[in-house]
Order: C-alpha cells, then structure tokens, then sequence
C-alpha cells in the first residue's frame, strides 16, 4: 500500500466518526440555512487571474514525509500574514492524522481574512463538501488519483450547488482524461504521492498536454522566482506554494520576500 492508498484508507474510518459526531442530516439542515441567509462568494479562479503573482500560500504545519514543519503554527495569525503579504489565495490543511490540520483551522482563519480559501484533503464523500461550506472555505480540492472520473463529475456538480469552487489536481498523464470535467481550476501536483517525491518538471511536462481555457495550477515543490517566471510562461496562473514558507520563521515575512523577487 502506498501513501495515498494509506491516507484513503484512513479517511474513510475518519469520515464515517465525523458522521457519529454531527450526523449529516443536521449538518445538511446547517449549511441549507447558512445558504438561505446569503453566502459570501469568494472565487479561486477569479482570485489567481486577477491577482499579479497568484500566489496560494498554504497552512501547513505536517507532512507526511517531512514530520512536523511548523507544529505551533497558529492558524489565527499565518493565514492573516499571507493576505497582508500578497497571497492571492490560501490554502489550508484539513486533514489531522497526516498533515496535522483541522476543519477548526479554517473555522478561525475565515472571520480574519477576505481572500478565498481552499480546503486541502482528501475528499472522497459528499459529506466533506457540506462540511467545507460549513466552516467557511470558498473552494475544495479534489485528486484524481484517489477518485473515479464519475466520482469527480458528481462531487463538482454537488460543490457547484454549495458555491464552491473546485481545484482538481492531476499527477500524470493517465489522469489527462479527467480534464474535461467542467471544475474551476486544473492543478498539476509536482509530488508523487505514492512516493511523496517532488519534481517541478511534472508541471512543465503536463502543461501543453492541459487546456488553456482552463486556470492552471502547480502545486508544490516551487523554490525560487525562476521556477515561477518559466511556469507562467508555460500557462500556470495559480502556484500553490507551503512548506518553504512555514518551515521559516515568519511565513508572512518569507511570502513577502519571494514576492519581491517576482
């Protein structure tokens, strides 16, 4: 069993405890509610195209991989220092067991920030996307390699009628065919995660292979102003980019840095 397949594995024992805690006819009723009152719409998409770095900045304390990055890492104040720094969008991590995140993260960065944010995990049941509108995020992300092509179509149509949007992240060539779906933004993940190994080049070898009508994304393993200069000459807008910045003192700080080289 490989990483991912761990993970997945993982995610459904932890999904169906969520379901024990707050069954999902009470959260449904919930977020129907939250929706009936008006929800403030923030747009990925629009936030990467609009914005001059596109810069998705991600709150990541763990890795699977790596350990602890930035364990006392505090959600009140990183996701606040991205926005003050530049950050078009954020990225944050939801998942506990492996990436040290939580729902509660998103919960307390949301009141402090205007920029849209993506909820980063491993999606695999409609439950999770009630679950991401409910604690404010704008956006989800959904892998391929852990989803049927089925699969992927209803959770985008389901995340649409939420107002979500949706970041599909894509590894390989094998997954190509995913790109039709009608989602928000195509990511192109440089880390193998059956191996958790990073390489850049994945996104450079994908790119001419992805439509351009679509908001193209690299995610992860993006070092240096060069890496993302040559990235966007090859179609990227959007570049997820975490653990260079937390594993620093003041990610905030690292942000702004990068984006003065840019």
């Amino acid at each position: 069993m490989d990483i991912l397949e761990e993970i997945v594995a993982h995610k459904r024992i932890e999904v169906a405890k969520q379901k024990e805690q707050m069954p999902p006819r009470k959260l449904y009723a919930e977020v129907e509610q939250m929706m009936a009152e008006g929800v403030t719409k923030r747009s990925l998409s629009q936030a990467l195209t609009e914005n001059d770095f596109g810069i998705i900045a991600e709150f990541k304390r763990k890795s699977p991989s790596k350990g602890w990055i930035k364990e006392d890492g505090k959600p009140e104040e990183i996701p606040l220092a991205y926005e003050q720094n530049g950050a078009a969008a954020l990225s944050i991590l939801t998942d506990e067991m492996y990436f040290g995140g939580s729902l509660d993260f998103i919960r307390k960065a949301r009141p402090l920030v205007s920029i849209p944010i993506l909820r980063k995990d491993f999606i695999i049941d409609e439950y999770q996307l009630f679950q991401a509108r409910h604690i404010g995020a704008d956006a989800v992300l959904l892998i391929a390699a852990d989803l049927s092509k089925q699969e992927v179509r209803s959770l985008t149509a389901l995340a649409h009628d939420l107002q979500l949007e949706v970041l599909l992240e894509l590894h390989s060539e094998q997954e190509l065919d995913f790109a039709d779906i009608p989602v928000d933004a195509l990511g192109v993940n440089n880390r193998n995660l059956g191996t958790f190994v990073t390489n850049v080049e994945n996104s450079f070898r994908l790119a001419a292979q992805l439509p351009q009508d679509k908001v193209l994304v690299s995610e992860s393993g993006i070092g240096n102003s060069e890496t993302i200069r040559l990235l966007r000459e090859a179609g990227y807008r959007g570049f997820l980019i975490g653990e260079s910045f937390m594993k620093t003192d003041n990610p905030g700080e690292a942000l702004k840095n990068f984006i003065s080289q840019l």
